[in-house]
């Protein structure tokens, strides 16, 4: 048996799929103080001092934190289901379909949130590894669990999941810096669809970032 790593956005989907979803369940009044609060993240992003990574953890702390849980599982599964069939790629599905027919183990691996990319893939019947919100008492705390699942993180996730030498081959597509090490645990790389052998070159998931900040 293979296993198929894939990224999610910019690689399954052809655009960013955390900011509509952070668009979607933020208030109003949320999102207005939001801004004056992450103000100085957002000019240190602008100025490259700041990670796209800590950008993003620092806008789903201001719309996320204190929200009921249920509330948020509920929207993020109205979201996989009415949203982001819009925003995948016909390409992804159809090498999903090919790994799935040739019955190796596919799974999506991305900085994504769980709160929506768990029932996306689990409709699809997809293995998946993603940024989770942390909970306490019903409530989301504004942090991740275990940390956002980019660059290192991912292949230490892939690693702690799954014992590699049990498989045949491995594949892994990625579109950004952020899958260089998931991408080196591959036998097969394939970096904005197109196969590779040596390093990618740098480039950082900052679309996703200024949709959220205004790019």
């Amino acid at each position: 048996m293979n296993l198929a790593l894939f990224d999610f956005d910019g690689t399954i989907t052809f655009k960013d799929s955390f900011a509509p979803f952070v668009y979607l369940v933020v208030s109003p009044a949320r999102a207005g103080i939001g801004g004056v609060l992450l103000l100085p993240v957002i000019v240190g992003y602008k100025a490259g001092t700041v990670s796209a990574s800590t950008t993003r953890s620092a806008v789903a702390w201001c719309a996320l934190k204190g929200r009921a849980e249920s509330e948020i599982r509920d929207a993020g599964a109205r979201y996989a289901r009415d949203v982001l069939p819009r925003i995948i790629r016909r390409k992804a599905m159809q090498r999903i379909d090919w790994h799935k027919a040739r019955g190796d183990a596919v799974v999506v691996v991305s900085a994504a949130l769980d709160a929506y990319l768990r029932p996306w893939c689990a409709a699809l019947e997809l293995s998946v590894i993603c940024t989770e919100l942390e909970v306490r008492d019903g409530r989301l705390t504004g942090r991740y669990k275990g940390g956002d699942c980019v660059g290192p993180e991912k292949r230490r996730r892939i690693e702690a999941n799954y014992r590699l030498t049990d498989f045949t081959s491995i594949y892994a597509y990625g579109d950004t810096i952020e899958d260089q090490q998931m991408l080196s645990l591959a036998d097969h790389k394939y970096f904005r669809w197109r196969e590779v052998g040596g390093p990618i070159q740098q480039r950082r998931k900052s679309d996703h970032v200024d949709e959220v900040v205004g790019r």
